[in-house]
């Protein structure tokens, strides 16, 4: 046995190459969460080993250390799910996506780093990304409001809508959170858009318990949201300042609708703006 583990320190020391031929790299596309918000984290994998790795075999092929400031190591809630096995050939790169929030116990405010570690069995070595960076902040509080969501054969279940608003890179950002009524359980904490420092978010429940939302991104822009018990984001528009001013409004049918002002299609309307057709038979083809 001595003998075994000898020979397994001097492969784990004799081959620093190796460390230059793979490489880990975890990716954030920004430094700074809400407590609960999704964290979608990156990791990318590049081959430079002139063979090709099988990759996800075992549970454990990559992992995930969360450390805070003082560099004490954050407690797990659960295995980071990584996927099925693949091949990554030689000269490629390949990316794994995952959320990180939800596996680690990151409730508490303030700075921590995050690494990756790529283990490769069959060479016995393990390629640890370099830490990244990232922090935890806690939003304010601008609204909330409790509902009621229909269950099956039983009474109503009980869940609570809040507005909170946070500041990152200078700007204040709107956040939508849904929870049960103790917000023990959070069912979901959606960033709904920038908005500007005077802005007054108009908020309201409708009959089927979804929510909306008004609020200003700019000096006559609007964004407006609906989103449903479950955090889903099911309609994002914006509207703009015209001669009057876009507010949240209940219709002839009683449905919640943006009333006044003028609004304007983008891409990144919910549902998309439908493609428009043309009878021109000299208008060029898509």
């Amino acid at each position: 046995m001595r003998i075994v583990s000898l020979a397994v320190g001097l492969l784990l020391v004799s081959v620093p190459w190796l460390s230059a031929q793979v490489t880990v790299e975890v990716l954030l596309e920004q430094d700074q969460f809400l407590r609960d918000e999704s964290m979608p984290l990156k990791v990318r994998v590049i081959n430079r080993s002139g063979q090709t790795l099988q990759l996800g075999r075992e549970s454990d092929w990559l992992t995930f250390l969360v450390e805070n400031r003082e560099r004490s190591i954050v407690n797990k809630l659960g295995e980071v799910p990584v996927g099925k096995d693949f091949l990554l050939e030689s000269a490629s790169a390949a990316t794994k996506s995952v959320d990180l929030m939800p596996y680690f116990d990151l409730s508490q405010p303030g700075g921590y780093t995050v690494t990756a570690t790529l283990r490769i069995k069959e060479w016995n070595q393990e390629f640890t990304s370099r830490p990244r960076l990232f922090e935890i902040v806690r939003g304010a509080k601008l609204w909330e409001q409790e509902v009621g969501v229909p269950s099956a054969g039983g009474a109503p279940e009980v869940r609570k809508y809040a507005l909170q608003q946070a500041t990152y890179l200078k700007q204040f950002r709107l956040y939508a959170r849904v929870t049960d009524l103790e917000e023990n359980r959070i069912f979901k904490v959606v960033p709904i858009g920038p908005l500007v420092s005077f802005s007054h978010p108009e908020a309201q429940v409708d009959k089927e318990s979804n929510l909306h939302v008004l609020f200003q991104t700019g000096a006559r822009s609007f964004a407006y949201c609906m989103i449903n018990p479950s955090g889903e984001v099911k309609a994002r528009q914006s509207h703009e300042f015209t001669q009057s001013r876009p507010a949240l409004k209940i219709g002839n049918d009683g449905k919640i609708i943006v009333a006044g002002g003028m609004r304007r299609h983008t891409a990144a309307d919910v549902p998309p703006p439908a493609k428009k057709t043309t009878n021109d038979p000299h208008a060029p083809k898509s």
